[in-house]
């Protein structure tokens, strides 16, 4: 997640340095950027830059700084409203598929304030489809139904899921097993359904969640055993709260393409593996990747975790944990559009 934190006091300007430093530290926010006052100037720059904004702001500024920049709950970005005092964190505008009311969680946590969420479903710890398809990565064909379903989760009707017969969809399973919030769901299976879909239908309607393409970039020193590349991957995921099965794709560079320790994982977990050419990483530019001067003057490229798992993961893909080190292994995590 890439977030924008803007204030327009010299309280609420040191409240955001404060907010950016705890969040400096956590893999899975990618960037975050301050900005202080000239909201005006600000707003429409942010507003399809940033996945999430964080206003320190009184709300009205917020309201009306951001009303006419609203588009639809699929686009807009997670925007957060916080008082200078840092007293209340207030999800604002997309609360699910935007990650507002995670992200409210989070930064609530953080700097020791009360995080105010005002959606039905949670409200009513109820667990909403929008909800299933941000945790587990899934884009949704029409999110004009989303209101729909759950409409009918907050009035405790049954809705059923369909998934291909021939894939193994314990990822999903396991989430709704452990997840405390409620819903009450049959599951169908169909060897007609698409293996990356999931159908979601009630009466005449339907929703079809689709996986995204998730891709795992490696780096690591020469020689590193398939158990420590292993330990990596799994904190990794363990942070995005994902299970290893969701996970399409190992990518490294072309470099690594004999490293026994990636081949062996690859194997190891049925998952496979592509490994980038030095064409390509040399070609390859992105804001968002962490540059290393040591592989620029060793191979000629900036980095190999993150550009390989965003070359993988596709055009318009997106790094959701950024390059981390576990003990000689760097791991990081793309998404597709």
């Amino acid at each position: 997640m890439k977030i924008a934190i803007i204030s327009v006091s010299e309280k609420g300007k040191e409240l955001a340095i404060c907010i950016k430093e705890k969040l400096d530290n956590d893999s899975t926010i990618i960037k975050t950027d301050l900005y202080h006052k000239n909201v005006k100037k600000y707003f429409p720059l942010l507003f399809n830059e940033y996945d999430a904004i964080i206003a320190i702001m009184a709300s009205g500024i917020l309201i009306r700084s951001i009303a006419s920049l609203i588009e639809s709950k699929a686009t807009d970005p997670a925007v957060l409203n916080i008082d200078d005092n840092g007293n209340f964190v207030i999800s604002t505008l997309s609360g699910h598929l935007g990650g507002a009311n995670k992200l409210t969680n989070k930064i609530a946590k953080l700097i020791s304030a009360t995080p105010v969420i005002t959606t039905s479903t949670d409200v009513n710890n109820k667990l909403g489809i929008d909800v299933i398809a941000k945790d587990l990565f899934l884009s949704v064909n029409d999110t004009k139904e989303i209101l729909f379903f759950n409409k009918a989760i907050l009035e405790g009707r049954e809705l059923s899921l369909t998934v291909n017969s021939n894939k193994n969809f314990n990822y999903l399973f396991d989430y709704l097993t452990k997840n405390t919030l409620e819903i009450d769901v049959s599951i169908k299976f169909s060897s007609k359904i698409k293996t990356d879909e999931i159908h979601v239908t009630l009466d005449d309607h339907i929703l079809i969640l689709k996986e995204r393409k998730i891709v795992a970039g490696i780096g690591c020193r020469r020689g590193k055993e398939c158990e420590k590349i292993y330990h990596g991957l799994k904190k990794s995921i363990d942070e995005l709260n994902i299970d290893i099965s969701r996970i399409n794709m190992l990518t490294s560079a072309e470099i690594k393409k004999d490293e026994q320790g990636i081949l062996e994982l690859s194997e190891k977990l049925n998952i496979p593996v592509e490994f980038v050419t030095l064409d390509k990483l040399k070609l390859f530019q992105s804001n968002d990747i962490t540059k290393s001067e040591f592989v620029k003057s060793k191979f000629g490229i900036w980095g190999v975790c993150e550009p390989s798992a965003l070359i993988m993961a596709g055009f318009e893909s997106k790094l959701i944990y950024k390059k981390t080190s576990y003990d000689g292994v760097t791991i990081s995590i793309a998404i597709s559009k």
